[in-house]
């Protein structure tokens, strides 16, 4: 792959001037961080409950924070390149830094309410509930899309797709931001039957022009299989990065685990002979003596040292990444030392976070409210002309909805409707249908 065709301005809708100060990747930038559904993330859960007294991430806290960490892995990445390869690659990987941000907060947009319960209610929904006798009705590659839900997919769509009276292209962004977006770069029928994809089949060409704007090889034509944007690790990283080590920490603000186990965490990143770090703690801690800041502390430290280590990674095996042939993730390749941490730090959440009652409580709620919706908003679509399905569907916004009349596009105008609430939108309108007060 080259950098002159990966880092494509290119976009399905032109609409700004010319003389405009900003360049193509940082109008991706403003798009985004201006759009309703990018402002929707501040009401949309990350792993805790919304909202409370104890200020934690939601959507839109954490995907700013993963633009910050990427852009710092991208610069960092920049600096590396340039000193070892001249200056003949400068002109082409000056605004990586921009395009890995603005993919950055871009990457949760697909999330329904509610977190990855979210996705699980709806996937559930079709496959072991109500939706389950609708797959006789829909083809195979439609109906993959709806049993394996992927909010990756959804963001895709969000960002490419023309909703009714809006914009060609929908958000109109650059070929390479939307390819700097995709982690899992093949649809949901895949012939190995990876959960996660990029693209619902109704995107399938948009995601293959994307693809192909970018000069990025097809791996496996059959299956739509591609190698992913060089770009895609990064945002990839800065994502990994700030979910584990911002999770630690929303969860010593909560009170579920104790500072002295966050700071053995933390600390447990640094080598005995990183001196330099123990008495910067030392000196830092003497001065700072509220828990909360000097958590916030170790916090900074640590996401600074794994940017360092992910842009070095990223460097070590540059020639794989550009050919399409690298395997896994950035921070799967990290050295052994750091990797043990990082695993560390997922055990300790995956059995002490993430299965804490307030959390399991929020995905609860998320199965009930957003299954509810599901089922009746799915039943009305696929049975309009009853008096109260006619009623529910007149709710739905004009921009969701569609003139095709296949049940998969009539289940995917549910989709789009639902996918976009907020979770308190969500709980206020299952209450609305139900006459609670």
């Amino acid at each position: 792959m080259e950098w002159k065709t990966l880092l494509s301005p290119v976009r399905e809708f032109r609409d700004h001037k010319v003389s405009d100060i900003r360049n193509a990747f940082q109008r991706d930038y403003d798009r985004i961080i201006f759009s309703n559904v990018f402002r929707r993330l501040q009401n949309k859960t990350q792993v805790f409950p919304l909202p409370g007294s104890k200020m934690v991430h939601n959507r839109l806290t954490h995907s700013l924070e993963v633009a910050s960490v990427g852009r710092s892995i991208a610069r960092l990445v920049t600096k590396n390149l340039i000193e070892s390869s001249g200056s003949d690659i400068i002109r082409n990987i000056y605004d990586i830094d921009t395009i890995v941000s603005a993919a950055c907060l871009a990457h949760d947009l697909g999330n329904p309410p509610f977190g990855h319960s979210g996705e699980e209610t709806i996937s559930s929904y079709f496959k072991e509930g109500p939706g389950k006798d609708l797959e006789v009705k829909i083809p195979e590659y439609q109906w993959t899309d709806l049993i394996y839900f992927e909010g990756n997919a959804n963001a895709f769509r969000q960002l490419t797709h023309q909703f009714t009276g809006r914009r060609q292209g929908g958000m109109s962004l650059t070929y390479a931001t939307l390819a700097t977006l995709i982690k899992y770069p093949y649809p949901s029928y895949n012939k190995n039957r990876k959960k996660k994809y990029n693209f619902f089949y109704s995107e399938k060409e948009t995601f293959r022009k994307v693809m192909e704007g970018c000069g990025i090889p097809c791996l496996d034509d059959e299956n739509m299989y591609y190698a992913r944007h060089p770009l895609s690790f990064m945002m990839e990283a800065a994502d990994d990065i700030c979910y584990l080590i911002l999770d630690m920490e929303d969860a010593h603000k909560r009170g579920i685990v104790l500072t002295e186990k966050i700071d053995y965490f933390f600390t447990s990143f640094f080598k005995e002979e990183e001196k330099w770090f123990f008495e910067r703690k030392e000196e830092v801690f003497k001065i700072v003596t509220d828990d909360n800041e000097r958590m916030a502390f170790l916090r900074a430290t640590v996401i600074n040292k794994l940017v360092d280590c992910v842009s070095k990674v990223f460097i070590q095996y540059y020639d794989e990444i550009m050919e399409g042939s690298f395997k896994g993730s950035l921070v799967s390749h990290l050295p052994d030392f750091e990797n043990n941490s990082l695993e560390e730090c997922r055990k300790f959440s995956l059995k002490n976070i993430y299965k804490h009652p307030s959390v399991v409580k929020v995905e609860l709620t998320g199965f009930n409210v957003i299954g509810e919706l599901i089922d009746e908003f799915v039943q009305a679509a696929i049975h309009p002309d009853k008096v109260y399905n006619k009623k529910l569907l007149s709710i739905i916004p004009e921009q969701f909805k569609t003139d095709k009349t296949d049940i998969y596009s009539r289940i995917q105008v549910v989709l789009d409707y639902i996918s976009n609430m907020t979770d308190l939108y969500a709980v206020e309108l299952y209450k609305d249908l139900r006459g609670i007060q």
